[in-house]
Order: structure tokens, then sequence, then C-alpha cells
């Protein structure tokens, strides 16, 4: 069934043709919330809130758009605003963290000659740097950089959900690649200070 079809399936109330929706798309949705928010629950709740707005809206779309560009959309302004919406809560928690341990606990290494968990925690340290960078860039270039770098997907594809030229597109991953890294060579250098 094409995509034309399912809508116009689920536009009369068909609830198996929006059951099928939702099974096409939602790996993608997933994939791209958890891209922006790096939390599996978060992620899964707002793919829901993602398909809620897709059925809510869908008398909205425009039959000339591709569907999952405007189901990528919907997954990217979602994220952005539940990041928006909880970026002072979570401050507010790095803080309280922060206070609450002692300094010499945070700065010991655990003693463990065990190289694949070590190899692993190594691993997931430099994954949480990266994303921590991908968090500090300008909300445009978050977006291409994530939909282009995490999800791989093309600039053209990037281009058409963000609404802009390919060449701006480009131009928004070129600056996302070197503040990315920027902010981790900046991590880097405070950790060795520390």
């Amino acid at each position: 069934m094409t995509d034309k079809e399912l809508i116009q399936k689920i536009l009369m109330n068909d609830e198996t043709s929006f059951k099928t929706l939702v099974e096409k798309y939602q790996t993608m949705v997933l994939n791209t919330c958890f891209s922006f928010l790096q939390d599996r629950a978060d992620a899964e709740d707002i793919t829901q809130e993602v398909f809620i707005e897709v059925f809510l809206s869908l008398h909205k779309f425009k039959k000339n758009a591709k569907l999952s560009t405007w189901i990528y959309r919907i997954a990217v302004n979602k994220s952005l605003n539940y990041l928006r919406d909880t970026r002072k809560t979570r401050i507010i928690k790095r803080i309280d963290m922060f206070f609450s341990k002692n300094k010499e606990e945070k700065l010991q290494i655990p003693d463990n000659s065990d190289t694949e968990k070590e190899v692993n925690e190594v691993y997931e340290y430099r994954l949480k740097q990266l994303y921590q960078a991908i968090d500090s860039l300008k909300r445009k270039q978050k977006i291409a950089f994530t939909l282009n770098k995490v999800q791989k997907l093309s600039y053209e594809q990037v281009a058409e959900i963000m609404g802009l030229s390919i060449s701006a597109v480009e131009g928004l991953i070129h600056r996302a690649k070197i503040n990315v890294q920027k902010e981790i060579l900046k991590n880097l250098k405070k950790n060795q200070k520390d």
C-alpha cells in the first residue's frame, strides 16, 4: 500500500491503516528522536507524541510532499522542543549531582584489569563527549548534523526535511563538524587540566 493510499484510508478513519503507517515509520521516528535525546525512554515517549501529532494533523499534510519528510520534521521538532523544555531541569540536576558528590569520588578511576570493560568505558565516555558536543551546536547545525551524520540521510534528504537548499545544508554540516571538533578539543584540554 502506498503512502497516498494509507493517508486516504486514515482520513476515512481506518484504524488498520494508521497501525500500518506507525509500523512503517516507527523505527525511523524512534531512531531520529533517540539521536537527539540520547535517552531510550524519552525517545519512546516522543515517538508516541509524534504519531499522535501525525494522526491529528494528517488532514493538513500537503499531498505533493513526501510523507516520510513530513514525519521527520515532526520528529525533529518534537525532539528539539522536548530538549528546550527540559534543558533547565537538566542543568539543575547536573548542578545538584556535582555538589552532592565528593570531588575525590568523582576523580577515582576504577581499578579493573578487564580490558573489554575498559574499552567499553572509554567508548561510552567518548560517545558521551561527542553527543555533548553535538548538543552544544546551534539549532540548525544540530539538526543538519544529526540527520546527516547520525541518521545517515543524504544532503538532499536533509535539505528537503529542513526546507533549505543543498548548499545551505552543506554549509551547516561543515560548520557543525568544525564546532563539534572544537568542543571536543576544548573538553579534552579542560579534562587534562583537572
